[in-house]
């Protein structure tokens, strides 16, 4: 059986695990998974580890692929055009028996499985010259050692990857230099009760999304997108000065970014709203406020579920002492610290904390024991979700049932995981395919309000 003429790829360990139907995303091009990358996926399938899952889920999958075929096809190359379902795979998937390779001195020592894979892909590039032949892995390190290894193409995957640079990452709003009403020539008002609406022009927002916050730097004018066609686009009037003054928890917002999240994190009509911005700009605090108001004073939900993924990807979270949240009690300080600054002034502040934390069943839970949960009636704040790949994001949002909401944070620019950067994180991913669902809204809270030292360190450092 001969390959496909077109490129080679050969998928690092972290690629399906990331995805475990990768191999589906090269089109007519050719797959090469080495024998290493196989023994690590069936190390990983027993643990308990969140990524056991997907270890899982790969190997079956690529023994579907691969189980009719005889020894000589599957090094060969089998035709990907026979797998059911929705895929536009017209290549080949082989293995590659890497441990056949002999170590010789020129190469990276064998003792590391990453030195085994960018070794077979040497190989696999040398046998298969001219043809391209590109090592796709997500781990940094691993790229640089295989373009100093020798290999002329390595790369990220990138199928998940919507934007090319984070500076092109929707804001959730858009703001105009200058007065609005200015640029606006015909419009027409409609009044609902309090609300007034107003359509414009699409040519006034060529690039409008669902629930986006219009703004203008004269901060006199504050609306939020309510519909729009190919021709027109309905705002509603929202007053600058009616949202500086929303109030939730006893908080205020102290500049308009914070005003438009509190106004989407208040509105029960937004299942999912997203706060991304840089530390220290009140994501934690407004989100936190805005539930326990929703919660304990409006009863509108029932509980607030906290979690987040814990560094080191949450594997070693059951070797610590004490219940699920005693556990993860250390990676919620964030919010234990909010708790405690809203709360500072009573005259008792343990009793305070206490109180609201049984009042409002605050539960922090680890995003590990998230799978196979359906919650209802809720709000769930899942902090530093810039740490966490689109597949884990998938698996909170397919969690909330009935009358939850979703809060989702983030600080592109203080990502811990290795595999990940500003533009493959899964927070990037959930804020451009959400931008357009009528039911989220995002806000990126510019400015840092913590402190002057926290804001200098923020612009300088």
């Amino acid at each position: 059986m001969t390959t496909n003429a077109g490129k080679f790829f050969i998928l690092d360990t972290n690629i399906l695990l990331h995805d475990p139907l990768a191999f589906l995303n090269f089109d007519e091009h050719n797959v090469v998974i080495p024998m290493v990358v196989l023994e690590e996926l069936d190390n990983i399938k027993d643990r308990n580890r969140d990524v056991s899952r997907e270890a899982r889920v790969a190997i079956r999958s690529l023994e579907e692929v691969l189980k009719e075929a005889t020894p000589e096809e599957i090094v060969a190359g089998v035709p990907l055009n026979r797998v059911q379902g929705e895929h536009t795979a017209n290549g080949t998937l082989a293995i590659f028996p890497d441990y056949q390779l002999e170590q010789t001195e020129s190469v990276l020592s064998l003792a590391e499985n990453d030195h085994r894979i960018i070794q077979a892909a040497l190989e696999i590039q040398r046998e298969r010259s001219p043809a391209g032949v590109v090592l796709v892995t997500k781990d940094i390190n691993m790229r640089l050692k295989a373009k100093g290894a020798g290999m002329k193409y390595v790369d990220d995957y990138r199928t998940d990857q919507l934007i090319d640079d984070i500076r092109l990452l929707t804001k959730g709003f858009y703001k105009f230099e200058g007065d609005f009403w200015s640029q606006v020539g015909e419009v027409q008002t409609q009044q609902e009760g309090r609300d007034a609406y107003h359509t414009v022009s699409r040519e006034l927002l060529p690039q409008v999304f669902a629930n986006e916050y219009i703004i203008d730097s004269t901060n006199n004018f504050a609306a939020r997108v309510e519909e729009y066609d190919s021709e027109t686009v309905t705002l509603m009037d929202l007053s600058v000065e009616r949202m500086m003054s929303y109030g939730a928890w006893g908080v205020h917002p102290k500049n308009i970014y914070q005003a438009m999240a509190l106004h989407a994190l208040l509105d029960t009509s937004m299942d999912m709203v997203t706060l991304t911005g840089p530390a220290g700009s009140g994501k934690t605090f407004l989100a936190l406020s805005a539930a326990l108001q929703m919660v304990v004073e409006q009863g509108i939900y029932e509980k607030i579920i906290v979690t987040r993924n814990t560094p080191e990807i949450a594997e070693s979270i059951g070797y610590l002492p004490g219940t699920e949240e005693e556990k993860m009690a250390p990676w919620l300080s964030a919010i234990t610290d909010s708790l405690e600054a809203l709360h500072k002034q009573d005259e008792s502040m343990e009793s305070s904390l206490n109180y609201i934390m049984k009042k409002a069943n605050i539960q922090f839970k680890s995003l590990n024991f998230m799978r196979g949960r359906s919650i209802q009636n809720a709000i769930v704040i899942l902090d530093e979700a810039q740490n966490l790949t689109a597949s884990q994001l998938k698996t909170l949002i397919t969690r909330c049932g009935e009358n939850t909401k979703l809060v989702v944070s983030g600080n592109l620019a203080q990502i811990d995981s290795y595999y990940l950067t500003a533009v493959t994180s899964g927070l990037t991913y959930i804020v451009e395919r959400f931008k357009d669902y009528p039911g989220s809204a995002t806000i990126n809270l510019n400015g840092v309000v913590r402190s002057p030292l926290a804001k200098f360190a923020e612009e300088h450092l």
